[in-house]
């Protein structure tokens, strides 16, 4: 099994994973990104205050992926 890190970055900076999480596939490691995008989502500020979130992703050995929750913060008018 292989270790991932998966760090949060956003507009005010960098917060490592210390810990980490032992994952059988990058696909589990991948899934595991999305539930923490999912989890920082619910307890994201109102529209005029979010920041973009990332979740980069990395093991002992390099940097693997980054997942993304950019906001569009452009009017749409019906």
């Amino acid at each position: 099994m292989t270790r991932y890190y998966f760090d949060i970055r956003d507009d005010t900076g960098l917060y490592p994973d210390e810990e980490g999480l032992e994952c059988e596939t990058q696909r589990e490691a991948e899934v595991e990104a999305a539930r923490t995008l999912a989890d920082l989502a619910r307890d994201l500020a109102p529209m005029d205050e979010r920041r973009d979130v990332a979740v980069e992703v990395r093991t002992n050995l390099e940097r693997v992926f980054q997942a993304a929750l950019i906001f569009n913060r452009s009017r749409v008018t019906q």
